[in-house]
């Protein structure tokens, strides 16, 4: 029994309590929180559904209890009921019941463990926001798996998700990325404040082999090709490592386009009609001080420039106007001044700052090798690289031990550690647990078990080590829906690691195959269908860190 079916059956007897008037409630609750006792000897689950209904029902939590557990004492499917405390109410299922989540997993299949906790919401998760003018580095790495990650434990909560890379081609940076390539194209000196990583040269020999006339040109048409050809060419390499790296984006959000398609000058229509824009010395000012900014921002400058600020505040009033409910930003750790800055733009647009924005902050990654950090790029020269990383440890290594820590702390890699196939190593132990299981059903398919269509007893598995291992997968869904009620996906990926444990711990104390001419009994097949079940979460909660679940190691 999942915690949502447990749920539902305290919500049928609560909806029942009401109509035998045993219970006076106004309103009763769509559902109730379903948790673990901390002491797992006080029952299989508990809920603080009489703590929460007592003062609706003018009664003490204790009394509301009783009705409640009364009622459930009366199910098949539950052993006991016991109240402690001011109205908790402990819940001990029939073996049979405990069980029948083996079989509710494998029927349910990848979706499993999905809710709707976040069903009818948009959100647009906005990560890794760069210029096209090198390689993606370190920093850009962490949230290329983060923020994926945190965009599907959000889908599995029932939203509707938009992954989107803003492009910042515009500015001054375009313009010295340009100048470099030019620069080598012509075998001059790349200007000081240019870009000089190895890679400029390999822009530079593209063009010239794709447009051998480029350097004909008058210099400020040849500028503007050379721009234009190499952020054409590196925006086209992002992309390629980052579907690479299992990482892929609905939207490539140009800040040209801002500009180009009135946004800019939509947004500050908007803002205006809110009452937060005016004029100063000439300058087109955004009153953001009024929501916690430290100053006023500049939209437009005397001279009628428009400022980098300005985009940042046509650009949310563009994504929300595109219809997301929630507008998440994930940043470097060199812009914690952005928060405020970000939740002033919205409320000045004249929404909720702690609704319809979220900025979260991701500290800095270092990479280990041999006990010393790695600084050098083969390709960059001055940074590390996401191809760089890829490289040492691969994808599914990299991913993960990126997932698994929270962003709001710093991290340091360990590459000698991620390449080594021991349990030490995080993603190799929870890899093997699954390919462990997928070897455990094939060993039974060439005994000629076939599991799937022997009858399945659930009230087989009534051993401490199964019992144990079912209420790990019972707490999947809440796994998930914390993680996307948090923005924190490293839940998951610590959650595999202990249902590992649990797995191997089941598997060393229940024989889970018939050793010799032993009989084929129901606890077998019991066993084969726990031991699927536990595959199939594994495998799930792997796919919402973007990682692979192999069947062989």
């Amino acid at each position: 029994m999942t915690p949502e079916e447990l749920s539902g059956l305290v919500v049928d007897v609560i909806r029942a309590a009401v109509g035998e008037r045993r219970l006076d409630l106004a309103e009763i609750p769509d559902a109730v929180v379903i948790e673990r006792p901390k002491n797992r000897d006080h029952g299989d689950w508990a809920t603080t559904a009489a703590l929460q209904l007592a003062k609706q029902a003018g009664l003490p939590p204790r009394e509301v209890a009783e009705v409640i557990a009364e009622g459930l004492r009366a199910l098949p499917s539950i052993a006991s009921v016991d109240i402690a405390g001011p109205g908790f109410i402990n819940i001990t299922l029939a073996a049979g019941a405990a069980g029948e989540l083996a079989r509710a997993i494998v029927e349910g299949g990848p979706g499993f463990g999905r809710g709707a906790t976040n069903q009818g919401r948009r959100f647009n998760v906005e990560f890794i926001s760069a210029n096209p003018t090198g390689p993606l580095h370190l920093g850009h790495t962490r949230w290329a798996a983060v923020g994926d990650a945190i965009a599907r434990v959000l889908e599995a909560s029932g939203a509707e998700v938009a992954r989107e890379f803003y492009v910042n081609d515009r500015g001054v940076q375009m313009d010295k990325f340009g100048a470099s390539i030019m620069a080598v194209a012509n075998q001059q000196p790349v200007p000081e404040d240019g870009y000089h990583g190895e890679y400029i040269k390999h822009l530079a020999q593209r063009i010239l082999a794709e447009q051998p006339d480029i350097t004909a040109l008058p210099e400020a048409e040849q500028f503007v090709a050379f721009r234009e050809a190499g952020y054409r060419l590196q925006l086209a390499q992002q992309q390629g490592v980052l579907d690479g790296f299992n990482t892929h984006f609905d939207v490539w959000f140009s800040e040209r386009t801002l500009h180009e398609s009135g946004a800019v000058e939509r947004a500050f229509a908007k803002l205006r009609a809110q009452g937060h824009m005016f004029e100063e010395e000439g300058a087109v000012w955004l009153r953001t001080s009024d929501f916690d900014d430290d100053k006023d921002r500049v939209l437009r400058k005397s001279d009628g420039e428009l400022t980098y600020f300005a985009s940042d505040t046509a650009y949310y009033v563009d994504k929300r106007d595109r219809g997301f409910d929630v507008c998440i930003y994930l940043l470097g750790a060199d812009h914690h001044g952005y928060v405020n800055r970000l939740r002033a733009i919205a409320s000045c647009a004249g929404d909720d700052p702690n609704i319809n924005i979220e900025v979260l902050i991701g500290q800095l990654v270092k990479m280990m090798k041999g006990g010393e950090e790695v600084r050098l790029s083969k390709r960059a020269g001055h940074m590390i690289t996401l191809e760089d990383l890829v490289e040492e440890v691969g994808v599914d290594a990299a991913r993960y031990s990126l997932i698994r820590y929270p962003v709001d702390s710093p991290l340091v890699l360990d590459l000698d550690l991620l390449v080594k196939r021991t349990n030490d190593n995080p993603v190799f132990y929870v890899q093997y647990a699954h390919a462990r299981i997928s070897s455990v059903l094939r060993n039974a398919g060439e005994l000629g078990i076939d599991w799937r269509i022997a009858e399945f007893d659930p009230a087989q598995l009534v051993h401490e080590r199964e019992l144990e291992l079912l209420g790990a997968l019972g707490d999947f869904s809440r796994t998930i829906a914390t993680a996307a009620e948090l923005r924190e996906p490293h839940r998951i990926a610590r959650y595999l690691e202990d249902l590992a444990t649990l797995y191997h711990r089941f598997y060393d104390n229940c024989r889970v195959l018939p050793r010799g001419d032993e009989p084929l009994e129901p606890m077998h097949i019991a066993r084969l269908w726990l031991c699927a079940a536990t595959r199939q979460v594994i495998a799930n909660g792997l796919d919402l860190c973007g990682v692979s679940a192999p069947e062989r190691m």
